[in-house]
């Protein structure tokens, strides 16, 4: 999961956001480092944590780019999602929420996120550009579409051998070959000391609550949830990391420091962080217990010192890590169960706007409108929860506010 450490500052300080590589890279840093450590010593268990793709994109394209908020107010949106999540998953309401919400729509939603990552590497790599006419068009075929080839090649190939260095090994081979051949300039230092000054406690908590940013928070308080669940559940059934009645073990202890993850990641100058699905290549070479996410968080401290050498990385490398990445989550739309109507359409407005608005909270709360309203239509209001129709309700008042 290394490969964040150069992907997150690199999406977080792209063109027109305003905030520092090295700042965002050393609160990458921090976030993953301090987490995870207490991921293995509060929840006790084997998951290593930092800022989540996705989130991230969500954060530098739709709420600052597109949303035109200012990088502080935006921090301040992640840290009140963090304040609001944490209070979740210390009460029943994690339970609530998590049972309201449709399978569907999750699905639709991570497939929907992995749409937009794979938009945007494509969009790095110079394959495809704006049009006024068609929204999108093929792009200028040039050296960093070969070098986006070449990367997918990488890292594919890594992919089947099981390698958990694959990302990381598919941005470094780009990177070389950048440098090689003069495409991209090779650093002048390799290491440097932390940038705690330019983005660390830099975040506007006050202009966050402004009501027209609402939406934006609880779109990542819903995602950073969606996330964590499916994480903890997903590799927890699969590594046989359970209790007796099937749960997660300490399920609510991960959450909390999800939740903290959030909140400090705010103060610390990044996007949301959340428990990685790459645990998992720690839990199969024998991680069973909180020391591997103790040692993992160890081994992100070198990591501190290497802004120079991560600036130099150009941005079209990482592009085959964000369409490998957005693979990995598409795949998640064959479980959509189709079969009727009134379940697969909500799933597949909210998998289908995410990437045509790049903006996950309007999937989201679409999703939600569209299949409470789908239920009642077809007469199968009752078999909703209260929870999903107060769901629905608050998307409405979310959309018209936006």
């Amino acid at each position: 999961m290394s490969y964040i450490v150069i992907v997150n500052p690199a999406i977080l300080s792209t063109s027109g956001t305003g905030m520092s590589f090295a700042g965002v890279l050393s609160a990458t840093v921090l976030v993953a480092f301090s987490m995870t450590l207490m991921m293995g010593l509060y929840a006790k268990l084997p998951f290593a944590v930092a800022p989540g793709m996705g989130l991230n994109a969500f954060f530098a394209y739709t709420i600052i780019l597109q949303d035109k908020v200012p990088w502080q107010t935006a921090l301040g949106i992640v840290f009140w999602a963090g304040v609001l999540f944490l209070f979740v998953s210390a009460t029943p309401l994690r339970e609530r929420i998590a049972t309201a919400i449709p399978p569907n729509l999750r699905l639709g939603t991570a497939a929907g996120i992995g749409l937009l990552l794979t938009l945007i590497g494509l969009r790095n790599a110079g394959l495809i550009e704006p049009d006024p006419a068609t929204m999108v068009r093929l792009g200028t075929l040039d050296y960093r579409a070969l070098l986006l080839l070449g990367g997918l090649i990488v890292g594919v190939d890594l992919m089947r051998r099981r390698n958990p260095l694959a990302f990381l090994s598919s941005i470094l081979a780009v990177t070389a070959v950048a440098w090689v051949l003069g495409l991209a300039k090779a650093p002048d230092q390799i290491v440097s000391l932390p940038d705690f000054s330019s983005v660390a406690l830099e975040l506007d908590i006050r202009g966050a609550l402004r009501l027209s940013l609402l939406p934006a928070i609880v779109a990542i308080l819903f995602t950073d949830l969606f996330d964590s669940l499916s994480t903890f559940i997903g590799v927890a059934l699969a590594a046989d990391l359970t209790e007796p009645d099937g749960r997660p073990l300490n399920l609510r202890r991960g959450l909390i420091v999800d939740a903290w993850a959030t909140l400090v990641a705010g103060l610390a100058g990044t996007s949301s962080g959340t428990a990685y699905v790459e645990s998992v290549a720690g839990i199969r070479m024998g991680g069973r217990t909180g020391l591997t996410s103790v040692v993992t968080a160890l081994c992100f401290v070198p990591c501190f010192f290497v802004a120079p050498l991560v600036a130099a990385v150009p941005t079209y490398a990482t592009a085959p890590v964000l369409v490998l990445v957005g693979v990995s989550m598409f795949h998640m739309v064959s479980q959509i169960d189709f079969t009727r109507t009134e379940d697969g359409l909500p799933a597949f407005v909210t998998l289908v706007l995410i990437p045509i608005t790049f903006s996950i909270t309007q999937g989201i709360l679409c999703g939600f409108i569209l299949h409470a309203v789908l239920y009642a239509c077809v007469g199968r209001a009752r078999e909703l929860p209260l929870a999903l129709w107060l769901l629905a309700a608050l998307s409405a008042v979310l959309l018209f506010l936006r």
